[in-house]
């Protein structure tokens, strides 16, 4: 099994949450202390060029992340050897149906379904370790129609990805392919049918980003109605 084939191989989706302090505040929540994460499924990955569909009821928002690519069976891993079970990066978008994380919020419930549609993870081809010599300091971007909604930078993370991969590791085995997204910065909003959602990552040693993200949105015609 090999990190590169993460989309067809991986077997997890290990979603920290809060992790930017800005994103935190613009849905009216405490700023963690210690890293929080939920899971996401893995059938929930949508290939770079396809379709987020938007289920019946739903408000989805769109959230850019680094996600990060597991190269090797990883438990209670110290942050200062995090590096070397890491094969590489991707781009990805966590999808969420606020509305129904708000009343799962409310009725302290988990967030199974507000984040596990289909469609509600996506993500680009692996990128090799070697492309980005510094996961602090790496710019995000996500545009709807043309129009800037997200601009962050990893620096601003409150938990690194050494110390989030350690805190993961110190709970669940982390195994080849699985993948860490590593939270949002702030200016998530909505999406809806005919948007045109683009997005990109540059590391700051270079001058060009080194991947973009194009994909279109449209209504899922399913059982599922909010």
């Amino acid at each position: 099994m090999s990190a590169r084939t993460f989309l067809t191989s991986g077997k997890k989706i290990v979603a920290i949450g809060r992790n930017f302090s800005e994103h935190a505040k613009e849905l009216g929540n405490a700023v963690p202390k210690s890293p929080f994460f939920f899971l996401k499924p893995t059938s929930s990955y949508l290939s770079n060029g396809g379709t987020i569909e938007i289920p019946t009821g739903c408000e989805v928002h769109h959230e850019i992340e680094l996600a990060v690519v597991i190269g090797k069976e990883t438990r209670d891993c110290v942050a200062s050897e995090v590096m070397d079970n890491v094969a590489g990066y991707a781009l990805a978008i966590d999808c969420t149906a606020r509305n129904l994380q708000n009343q799962a919020k409310e009725k302290g419930l988990p967030w199974s379904t507000a984040k596990g549609f289909d469609t509600f993870s996506p993500i680009s081809d692996f990128i090799p370790k070697e492309a980005i010599p510094d996961n602090s300091n790496v710019h995000l971007w996500l545009k709807v129609n043309d129009t800037f909604r997200q601009q962050g930078n990893t620096q601003d993370m409150i938990f690194n990805i050494p110390s989030l991969v350690e805190y993961v590791s110190s709970i669940m085995k982390l195994e080849t392919g699985d993948v860490i997204l590593t939270g949002t910065p702030a200016g998530v909003g909505p999406i809806k049918a005919g948007d045109v959602i683009t997005a990109g990552m540059r590391p700051a040693s270079v001058d060009e980003d080194i991947v973009t993200l194009n994909f279109n949105v449209a209504d899922r015609h399913g059982l599922f109605k909010c």
